[in-house]
């Protein structure tokens, strides 16, 4: 039997990385977008070779370097699609390959853009906090500016709109209280 899949998504600084690592507090298994991509990019990964022919400048020993990625995106304005319809097929074989092999009646996939991207999930959990935590949170992390956070939400969909389209929504406040709405949503999804 496939297991309940339960998106987690939520912009910037809202707390999708501590969300998922109370899931996994509570023996959920956590698929991440984010980590896909990065064993996608690393030597032998299944994206170095299809981006290293569009891309040559962006494979530095036998990986991709993100660096070189991001100059190549902001001088070929159809770059970023050119990667994207590369990427987004081994990402979704990736996220394909961990559900068929849990053996969990609930499996979590943190995915930063789900709803921007889309994916195939059966309901969608979406993190939230008020935007002065948010920008708290995020300019708190080391070399962020506030020029580069304003970017980042300029390319998200907007938390109000996330929150409106979720099937359960967490404010991430405190850890607490967090912890405990994730283990009420386990229990509900029928995962104890």
């Amino acid at each position: 039997m496939r297991p309940y899949r339960l998106g987690l998504t939520g912009s910037i600084g809202m707390g999708k990385s501590t969300t998922a690592g109370f899931f996994r507090e509570f023996g959920v298994p956590v698929w991440d977008a984010d980590a896909a991509v990065h064993r996608l990019y690393a030597p032998g990964g299944a994206a170095v070779g299809p981006v290293g022919a569009l891309c040559p400048a962006a494979i530095v020993d036998g990986t991709i370097d993100r660096g070189a990625l991001k100059d190549w995106i902001a001088q070929d304005k159809e770059a970023l699609a050119k990667l994207e319809a590369v990427v987004h097929p081994l990402v979704a074989e990736d996220r394909a390959a961990f559900v068929a092999g849990a053996q969990a009646p609930l499996v979590v996939l943190d995915i930063p853009l789900l709803f921007e991207v889309g994916a195939d999930v059966d309901g969608v959990l979406v993190v939230t906090a008020p935007p002065e935590v948010q920008r708290a949170r995020v300019l708190a992390r080391p070399g962020m500016t506030a020029a580069q956070y304003e970017a980042i939400l300029a390319r998200q969909m907007p938390d109000a709109e996330k929150r409106a389209r979720a099937d359960f929504v967490i404010e991430t406040l405190d850890m607490d209280s967090t912890r405990r709405d994730v283990r009420n949503l386990v229990e509900l999804l029928g995962a104890k």
